[in-house]
């Protein structure tokens, strides 16, 4: 039987694992009708859902209004009942675009450089409570304590990390994709390491891995990486 603490892990890597959710705001223009849009988000280093989103979109415009919120993401390419799915409900917040924050999602969607031209802002979802589905029969609502990853230092450790494993381990990280997704890449880009895992930029598709264990520094996450590349080899 599943502990509820690993239920709370498998939630909190489920989604940093996907890319796109369903974003529901409150319509004030259809007086308080839920309102559903599909974007893609990033999450931050303490695993909350980060948008980049137009000052004009209807989204905006709701939350503008009223800040409640409910995030859906689920599994890819698996039997809707049967894959994992879960949901935030909370509130979306303004963020600040710092270089820091813009590089970094720019690492994970390079097209969205001319955005940044735009109107276009960030936000991100403060939850309230959760309710995370694991299949058939698996089901738990979950406080955000719960899914909150451990106190660690990646946030100020990883474009250091980030940058030491791209000049010397690339051709490990293409042939390290190859393993463990059976695909041919030409080129792969490290573009990003948490406390759960890391993500590879594959000729455009962003590939996730998990850790084993959660790390809580740089020292174990390069140690945790260059462990799962030499048992691909």
């Amino acid at each position: 039987m599943t502990t509820p603490k690993a239920l709370c892990k498998q939630a909190r890597r489920l989604l940093r694992a996907e890319r796109v959710g369903l974003l529901s705001t409150l319509s004030h223009k259809l007086g308080g009708y839920p309102f559903g849009s599909a974007v893609s988000y990033l999450t931050d280093h303490e695993a909350r859902p980060l948008f980049l989103i137009s000052q004009l979109a209807e989204h905006t415009h709701n939350i503008e209004q009223d800040v409640r919120a409910s995030f859906l993401v689920h599994e890819q390419s698996v039997d809707i009942q049967a894959g994992e799915r879960l949901t935030l409900v909370g509130t979306a917040v303004h963020v600040e675009t710092t270089e820091q924050l813009k590089s970094r999602y720019l690492r994970y969607f390079p097209s969205a450089e001319q955005y940044f031209a735009l109107d276009f802002s960030f936000y991100r979802i403060e939850p309230v409570t959760l309710r995370y589905i694991g299949g058939f029969g698996v089901a738990r609502w979950i406080s955000p304590s719960e899914i909150l990853p451990p106190p660690n230092s990646m946030v100020q450790q990883e474009e250091e990390l980030l940058a030491r494993f791209n000049l010397n381990q690339a051709g490990d990280l293409q042939f390290f994709c190859r393993t463990y997704y059976g695909i041919s890449v030409s080129d792969a880009t490290l573009v990003g390491i948490d406390c759960d895992g890391f993500d590879i930029l594959d000729d455009g598709q962003l590939l996730r891995f998990d850790f084993p264990d959660t790390v809580i520094d740089a020292e174990q996450a390069e140690a945790a990486l260059l462990s799962m590349l030499r048992e691909s080899t």
